[in-house]
């Protein structure tokens, strides 16, 4: 029997945090334990916890802001505090979820079914959107995980690159994630960085495919364009760190930026829209597979826009950083210092 310790690193989402320990609240197996460890809120978290006291075996701790990565080892160096409650120490397993998830109530149960039919030193799950989740989440949770965007190279069983687990959903042998370090001082992009340092040290990933949590993303466009703008800003940083598995499809939304820019060129000055054409053919495959996937016109068509805003963020991200690190030379905290903890 494996043990289970989630851990939560939070800042100020007090109604998530409620919605997430909620879900948990309601699991099917009640053996594990919650580690929520508040980033530096302005906001007293503490008595929302509480009110789960009794539903939860909850360790609750508050620290100076450092970032999401950092928290993360903060709660995880407190996980399984009671030896005398817990078994073999190398089967005991991180789970590390963001706040605004939430996860169905057989969460618990097969994640443990998974680990005892599926070899793996750390895995991951899918995340979607929930039923209850508005018209422009539904859109920006198609777009972040849709095969015609930049979620068909996340990774998947069925993905062109191997699975990197996300710490919107994400467990890891509590052994293997002290032996790599656990996350590093990545604001951005520490997940993925993760990963891969699993990999360096002959760890293995997998990925879960009936552990999927709702995510609730970011909840207006702005916000979104801002999110996946500082993904693109990371990717070429952890491509410095981690050479060994650079792929060409990291670059792809900065191709498809640039294309879209020459398709203009080609209008204006050349008055022929053939580049121009495949990008209208494309924005028809993106509405009607996401016609198909929501069954909903209006999300369709709001995903249009979120999964064109995804791929021109993401790609200018993406080239901005490259040209930074690469033609300029500049070292990545430098570049983005706000991508990077401070000690």
């Amino acid at each position: 029997m494996n043990t289970i310790s989630i851990i939560i690193a939070i800042y100020n989402r007090k109604d998530e945090l409620f919605e997430l320990l909620n879900s948990l609240s309601h699991q099917t197996d009640k053996d594990f334990e919650v580690i929520i460890v508040d980033d530096g809120s302005m906001i007293n978290l503490r008595p929302t916890a509480e009110l789960f006291q009794e539903s939860l075996n909850i360790e609750f701790f508050r620290k100076e802001n450092s970032g999401p990565g950092l928290s993360r080892n903060y709660g995880a160096k407190r996980a399984n505090p009671d030896p005398e409650n817990f078994r073999d120490y190398r089967e005991n397993w991180l789970v590390f979820v963001d706040s605004d998830v939430i996860v169905e109530t057989d969460y618990i149960q097969n994640i443990k079914k998974n680990l005892t039919e599926i070899p793996c030193d750390a895995f991951g799950g899918a995340d979607k959107a929930h039923k209850g989740f508005n018209l422009m989440q539904k859109a920006i949770s198609y777009s972040m995980t849709s095969v015609f965007t930049t979620g068909g190279i996340r990774g998947s069983k069925t993905a062109v690159t191997k699975f990197q687990p996300r710490s919107f959903n994400m467990g890891v042998r509590k052994s293997a994630f002290e032996k790599v370090g656990g996350f590093s001082e990545m604001r951005i992009g520490e997940d993925p960085d993760l990963s891969m340092k699993l990999w360096e040290n002959s760890f293995t990933t997998a990925f879960f495919d009936n552990i999927g949590v709702y995510h609730k993303r970011r909840v207006d466009f702005g916000k979104f364009s801002k999110q996946v703008y500082q993904f693109g800003c990371a990717r070429p940083i952890l491509n410095q760190r981690h050479p060994k598995f650079v792929k060409i499809s990291f670059a792809f939304p900065s191709f498809f930026l640039i294309g879209y820019l020459l398709g203009f060129i080609e209008y204006f000055f050349f008055q022929k829209g053939i580049i121009l054409g495949f990008y209208g053919l494309y924005t028809f495959v993106v509405f009607f597979h996401a016609l198909l996937q929501t069954k909903n016109i209006s999300i369709a068509a709001m995903a249009i826009i979120s999964t064109y805003i995804q791929m021109f963020s993401y790609g200018y991200g993406f080239l901005k950083s490259w040209i930074l690190l690469n033609i300029f030379r500049q070292k990545p905290e430098e570049a983005f210092p706000s991508h990077f903890h401070q000690s």
